[in-house]
């Protein structure tokens, strides 16, 4: 029955990313129409260290990886499918069936361990949602408050709060939101200023999810090898090509 009821559910799941893509566009579509291209000019310097910001930690990724043994370009070829549903879906939570399948077929991660990392990932320790834009709002409102953001008892402060608050943050679209809202009334900072950035939100989002994917994927590749437990055979096969929207 157990497996009767997980083949009907997949079965659900397999239909709903098939259809996605349609939606999304739908999404895109109504998010364009609706914000005001002036206001993302005005802000597309924060739009811009954003990624910045993002690009680097997927980086410090690829070179945890590395230090574990992992090819870095293997990896980014057999994760690519994921992360670009995760861009476009802004959802982790979306992408965690995805997620467990390419972790336990593509990477060679164990099902138990990909189940824990792709489930935990999408709602604790996000580095985009959770962590680098929260700080960032962070550090770029200290000023109007008059506390100087390079000090170290601020950054000390904020790297502890921001740790904290990353546990429980939705994997939905929007959750960074939150997170800020979270951290920045922690921080005794104006919490209205943060509304200033709702226009661009969604461009930032993008990147932020598919960085918060990634972390969860890294996490569960670097936990099955300090284990023994990742199959290197799979996670070498470069002629391996599975269908990952298939349940």
């Amino acid at each position: 029955m157990i497996r009767a009821l997980y083949g009907i559910v997949m079965r659900i799941v397999t239909l709903i990313l098939r259809l996605t893509p349609y939606g999304i566009l739908a999404l895109m579509a109504k998010t364009i129409a609706g914000t005001d291209l002036q206001v993302i000019l005005d802000l597309i310097d924060f739009v811009l260290a954003s990624y910045v910001a993002l690009i680097v930690m997927f980086i410090i990724h690829l070179i945890l990886l590395s230090l574990f043994g992992f090819n870095p370009v293997t990896y980014l070829r057999k994760v690519v499918p994921v992360l670009t549903f995760a861009f476009t879906s802004r959802s982790s939570a979306a992408t965690i069936p995805l997620n467990v399948q390419t972790q336990n077929k593509r990477l060679g991660v164990p099902e138990g361990i990909a189940n824990l990392s792709a489930s935990f990932g999408a709602t604790m320790g996000q580095n985009g949602c959770a962590g680098i834009y929260p700080a960032m709002l962070a550090v770029m409102i200290a000023p109007t408050a008059g506390i100087d953001p390079t000090d170290w008892s601020f950054i000390l402060m904020l790297v502890v709060v921001v740790m904290i608050s990353s546990f429980g943050v939705a994997g939905v679209g929007g959750g960074a939101t939150f997170a800020s809202l979270i951290v920045l009334s922690t921080m005794n900072l104006p919490v209205a200023l943060a509304g200033l950035l709702i226009s661009v939100e969604p461009l930032i989002d993008m990147g932020r999810t598919a960085l918060n994917v990634n972390d969860s994927m890294t996490a569960g590749l670097i936990t099955g090898k300090v284990m023994n437990e990742v199959d290197t055979s799979v996670y070498k096969n470069r002629n391996q090509d599975i269908d990952v929207m298939q349940a």
